[in-house]
Formats: C-alpha cells, structure tokens, sequence
C-alpha cells in the first residue's frame, strides 16, 4: 500500500552497499549480501508499517477507488470492453428462447459479494441469501423458462439497501427506480464497489484506535524485522545524525576560539541538541532530490506539504514586514487592509513549490497588488496616496525576496527556525505554544497550526525510533570523543 516514491526510497536505502553491520557507521566487516528475498520481505515490512503509521496518525485517511481518466487509453479501453459485454448480455436476455447463462453468473458473484458483507453472526441473512440466489435452483428455473430476472435483481437492491450505509441510500433509490434490466444489474455492481469500499473504510476507523494504542511497539519491532534483513537500513538516517554532530562540533569550536573563552571547561554534546538540530533540517530539506532518512519515510508526505506550507507562510512575513517599514505609517490603523493583503498574497503564491511555479512573476503582481489596495483604502479615507517611486521601491523590495542572503528573508527564517527549535524543547505533558517571535505576528495562527503538526510528528518519531537513534548518537558521540582524545595528547612540534 505505500507509494511507488516511498517504495523506491526504501529499497535504494535498504539495498545501499556502503554500510556492513546494522546501525554501525564505523564497523570495518565486509558488506553482508542481502538477497533478493530479503529486500523484498523489508519491502513488504515497510508497506505494512507505513499503512499502519498512515491510519493511525492520519484522521482522514480512506481509501478510494482508482478512476481511470475516461479520455486516456486504458479508459477508452475499458469503456469499449465494459460496453460488448453488458452489449452481450442484453442480447441474450432479448433473445428467443433467452439466454441466462451470464446472468447467472452475475447473480452467482453478487450472491458472494453480498455474503462478504456479512457478519459472522448474520446466519439468518445469510441462509436467505442462499436461499434465494441458490444458482443451481436459478439455472433449473431457466431451464423450464421459469426464471424471474428482475425479481431476484429487485431482492439483491433490497438486500443491499439493508447492508449499505447511509451514505448509500441514493444510490439505492435511483437502483429501484432503474427500468432496464442491464441496466440495473450493471448499476448493481457500480454500487457494491462503492460499498466494499465503505465497508473497507469502515473497518480503518474500526482499528484505528487499536493501532494508535499499539503503534509505537508496532512500528519499532517492525523496522528491527526490516533492520534484521538489511542492515544497511540505518545508513542515511546516521548520515544525517552524523551532518547534525559534525555541525554541533564546529560550532562548539568557534565558541572555544572567542576571547575570554580559553579558561573556560570544554563544552561536550548534547545528543538532545543534536538530534532536534537534524529535526530542524527536515525543514529545508529539498524532497524532490533528496531522499529521506529511513526512519522518517512514513512521515516523508505530511513533512513535506508542511515544508511547503512553511515556505509559503515566510514569503507572506517577509511581505508584510517590507510593506509595514516602508508605508506602515501611512496603514497604520487599518486591520482589515492588512488582513485582504495577507489573503491576497496566499492566493498569488498557491502553488509555489511547483517547478513550473514563477516566483519573481508572482512577487511583482503581489507588489503591484499591494500598492493598489493600500492607494484604494488611502483614497476611501480621503489620505494622499503613494506616489510613483515609493511604489516602485515596494514592488523592488517585494522582488528582492527570492535572492540569495535577501537579509529580510533571513531575518524571518531564523526567526521560524527559533520558534520550531523552542517547540522541540517544550515538554510533552506541556500544552500551551510558546510565544511568536517578532514579525511574525501575521502568521501566527497558521504558523502555531503547523508548529504543532511539526512537534506531533517529531515527538512520535522519538518515540518509535528513540532507542535506534540513541545507538547511532552513542556510536558517533563516542568516535568524536575519542578523537579529541587521540588529538589532546598527541605531541606538538
């Protein structure tokens, strides 16, 4: 059930001949051969755990039927094929004698889908539903010329309208109102998928709360069956560990080299720090070129549409940052402009994460949208309005958003990135969101949203994969110690 992206992901990972031992980044044995059983047995591991985790975590998640694009091939093809058939049908309903051999058929995989429906203790049903679309009995009624088509297709309608949900109801209706036999009985097969989806849907709700009881000691013995078979299935999630620590330590070395620092203790890591610090890199992470860490694959669609989100969200700060220093006062008191530009913006930047996507195009209309509303409400309030250079000035700084080190740009990012990083830092049990930084104020119901969306995602994460992590971060903390050691006590020239 996981998608192709997901699967290809994870056997790229999983099959990786730069790792030997599992979740070793530093062991020095040959690689192990894993063989194509293996890969496919973490394969099916990984689908299970990822259905599972999508369930549990994800209120909305259905499933739904795949429609074929009726003007593509496959749906022309099946269009013409689905036609002769019930084309054929019909010929040999209206033929002299008839034929109802098909219909039979029909009848006998009905009188199965209908069973499926059924509980176990539903032996009343049951027996009338043998009873009645009993096709031995139906073929010797056809023999004779006895048999009632629309007969039985009018009980297996009641029957479903009985086992269907509500939803369905309509559906139903217009099934008894339908006047062509073939017509009915292919209405009647429409509807039953339709059905055994909700049935299938049905049965996810039924569990979900099962699994969200179960799903931390689901999903961590599943990735130690996965682990088990390929133990190259830690690789990148210690590489990107690994890129946190690296970055830690430097920063902790550029902090010994500031004056007044030389008598102070040497600082050590905090694998706390560290692993947030690689949380927070998911952030900016470039998911179309770049492959998640396995233990976050399961996550890898939520995250990303949050990133996406986030993006969006910056670009809307910065805008209304740039537009409150150069005309705020001038706009200053006017809530309900500061409200339309915001709303504005979000529409001129749907779809932003699209490659075919023209951000410069976008930011310009913006800017020259921005100065049209901010002249119209200066205009209605009798104001003069913004003369010709201060509204090139906005539309330039507007544009200027999309280029390298942008320092407005920066500013807003650090500030996100600060109040994702205090988010990280709060405790589970506490409730209550952290304050937003300054500037972004205009965000901050849609920024708190997806903070904490960010923060539940994060915190289950540490919670299933917690004991994996601590192994590498023991592993990698415990290398760069002793390097530092080997370092310190080495003699100098």
């Amino acid at each position: 059930m996981a998608s192709l992206s997901d699967y290809e992901c994870s056997r790229q990972s999983f099959t990786s001949d730069s790792s030997s031992k599992s979740s070793s980044p530093v062991s020095t044995s040959p690689p192990r051969v894993v063989t194509f059983d293996e890969v496919m047995t973490a394969a099916r591991n990984l689908s299970n755990m990822t259905l599972a985790h999508e369930i549990a975590v994800n209120e909305n998640f259905e499933l739904k039927q795949d429609a074929v694009p009726e003007n593509s091939l496959a749906g022309q093809v099946k269009h013409i094929v689905h036609q002769a058939f019930w084309d054929v049908l019909e010929s040999e309903l209206n033929a002299d004698p008839p034929e109802y051999e098909h219909a039979i058929k029909l009848f006998e995989e009905i009188r199965e889908i209908l069973l499926s429906f059924l509980t176990p203790g539903g032996n009343r049903l049951r027996n009338q539903i043998c009873e009645v679309l009993d096709t031995d009995l139906i073929r010797q009624q056809a023999e004779h010329s006895a048999v009632d088509i629309p007969g039985l297709a009018n009980y297996v309608i009641s029957t479903m309208g009985k086992l269907c949900a509500p939803v369905r109801d309509d559906d139903i209706r217009e099934l008894k109102a339908t006047g062509n036999i073939v017509e009915m009985l292919r209405q009647i097969f429409h509807v039953l998928d339709l059905m055994k989806m909700d049935m299938v849907n049905f049965t996810i709700k039924s569990i979900r709360p099962h699994l969200q009881r179960r799903l931390v000691e689901y999903e961590r013995t599943k990735f130690q069956e996965i682990l088990e078979e390929t133990p190259s299935a830690l690789d990148q999630t210690t590489e990107w560990i690994k890129e946190s620590v690296n970055e830690e330590l430097l920063s902790l070395s550029e902090s010994a080299l500031t004056p007044g620092a030389e008598n102070s203790s040497k600082p050590s890591l905090s694998p706390t720090v560290v692993l947030n610090n690689s949380y927070l890199k998911l952030l900016k992470w470039d998911y179309q070129k770049k492959d998640l860490p396995e233990t976050l694959v399961t996550d890898g669609a939520r995250l990303q549409e949050l990133t996406e989100k986030l993006n969006q969200l910056k670009i809307i700060a910065c805008l209304s940052l740039i537009t409150k220093n150069m005309v705020g006062a001038v706009t200053e008191g006017f809530p309900e402009l500061t409200n339309r530009l915001k709303r504005i913006s979000a529409v001129l930047l749907e779809g932003m994460n699209k490659q075919t996507f023209n951000l410069k195009e976008a930011l310009n209309s913006i800017g020259v949208q921005t100065c049209v509303e901010v002249n119209k409400t200066l205009t209605e309030r009798g104001l003069p309005t913004l003369n010709a250079e201060v509204q090139a000035n906005l539309i330039g700084q507007f544009s200027s958003i999309q280029e390298e080190d942008n320092s407005i740009w920066s500013l807003i990012d650090k500030r996100i990135q600060l109040y994702m990083k205090s988010l990280l830092c709060l405790p589970n049990s506490q409730k209550c969101m952290p304050p937003v930084p300054g500037g972004l104020t205009i965000i901050q119901q849609e920024l708190e949203a997806l903070g904490c969306q960010y923060a539940n995602i994060v915190n289950l994460n540490k919670q299933v994969y917690g004991p994996f992590y601590a192994n590498i971060l023991r592993k990698l903390l415990f290398i760069e110690e002793a390097v530092g050691k080997v370092n310190a006590s080495s003699p100098t020239n």
